[in-house]
């Protein structure tokens, strides 16, 4: 079933406009990020935080992002160059947080039922905060786009499966496929293997969720082939989801705008089609890959945050339209004897792992130099069943 973009997208706004009280906004929190209270149904208990530059003229486009678990909503937004970005080139940010009581280790619940359906959950809560940060800072409805990391890109499937009329572009890293949990048992099964399902089953998934709208997608994935925590197979089964969902075919191997990554497109067919990327980047772990130096300088290497020489974020900009140079994508120079920008120095793979930040971080840096490979990853499954470690 097809709907009208524009229509349905600014009658749905205003619905869920009409349900929200006056604006209860909060002092600004770390990173510049102002909580609103009062933004209408919250049924997934989420709180809000947005930020904009100043002078944000009418008609800006608006960015979602999700982070990950054991992070926040102003540490993913500013770690991975948002916040920046928005200065840059002048758009605002919307920033849903999870809390520890909905799940301990801060996880979006991409896989729980209640919270991955329209009109329920966090899904709901998300899809209110949009109506309302658009409203707030008389966004562009249509150039409103979502980004998430690990367990926030997982979620950001959701909300694109299941609000796809809120959507212009979304970007998944290092999350996996719409759909394929539905419990804690599920989510670790997928984490560890992919979803092991065809194509048409998983675009089914996206289909059933919700009526397609007629406007395109601009659709991008980014994942590590040497991911341990989300296996790089849900990286592949997230482009044969959108691809079969949307329509589209596969182009000849694309040259990667840059070494240390193969891409891979996928694009509709008439004037304005619906694209998908695919970048599976060699050698990146669990994260987002970032590149603080002087090719790029967006992002602060942190946890998950990881120095790549890679600039996702900004391709992830440009590839939505929100920046008119590409020219950050061409290959970084490098000096002789300097290591390559493709793989993380020493430096920054030293610095990403001496901050546990959470409980299930902290008790695998202390088992990890006493029981074997074996034992740890029995740990690690048992915590992440807990929900203690992303």
């Amino acid at each position: 079933m097809m709907m009208p973009g524009l229509g349905e997208t600014t009658a749905m706004l205003a619905r869920l406009r009409r349900a929200v009280p006056e604006t209860s906004a909060a002092p600004q929190g770390p990173g510049g990020l102002t909580e609103t209270r009062s933004f209408g149904a919250n049924p997934g208990a989420l709180k809000m935080w947005t930020y904009a530059p100043p002078n944000l003229p009418k008609g800006a486009p608006l960015v979602v992002v999700l982070h990950g678990c054991t992070q926040t909503a102003h540490g993913y937004a500013n770690h991975a160059g948002w916040i920046a970005l928005a200065e840059r080139l002048g758009f605002a940010v919307l920033a849903p947080e999870q809390s520890n009581a909905n799940n301990p280790n801060r996880c979006f619940n991409w896989f729980a039922p209640e919270d991955i359906v329209r009109g329920r959950g966090e899904a709901a809560s998300i899809a209110a905060m949009v109506a309302k940060a658009v409203d707030l800072f008389e966004a562009d409805p249509q150039s409103v786009f979502i980004s998430g990391l690990s367990a926030g890109g997982a979620m950001t499937a959701v909300m694109l499966a299941t609000y796809p009329e809120l959507f212009a572009g979304g970007a998944i890293i290092a999350g996996l496929p719409y759909g394929v949990a539905r419990s804690v048992s599920d989510a670790l099964r997928a984490m560890g293997r992919g979803a092991g399902r065809p194509a048409p089953a998983l675009a089914g998934l996206v289909l059933d969720a919700a009526p397609r709208p007629a406007a395109p997608l601009r659709l991008v994935i980014w994942h590590g082939d040497a991911d341990a925590t989300v296996h790089p197979a849900n990286g592949r089964d997230l482009s044969l989801q959108w691809a079969a969902a949307l329509n589209l075919k596969a182009l000849p191997d694309a040259a990667p705008p840059g070494p240390g990554r193969t891409l891979s497109v996928w694009r509709g067919e008439g004037p304005a089609p619906s694209v998908l990327e695919m970048h599976m980047v060699e050698g990146l772990a669990h994260g987002t890959p970032l590149s603080t130096r002087r090719d790029c300088d967006v992002g602060t290497v942190a946890p998950f945050m990881i120095e790549m020489g890679l600039c996702s974020t900004l391709e992830t900009a440009a590839f939505w339209g929100l920046s008119e140079s590409a020219a950050f994508r061409a290959t970084p120079v490098r000096n002789k004897g300097e290591p390559s920008l493709t793989q993380p120095t020493a430096a920054f793979e030293a610095q990403t792992r001496s901050k546990p930040v959470g409980i299930g971080d902290q008790v695998m840096g202390a088992v990890s130099g006493h029981v074997s490979p074996q034992v740890q990853d029995i740990i690690a499954k048992a915590l992440r069943a807990a929900g203690l470690l992303s």
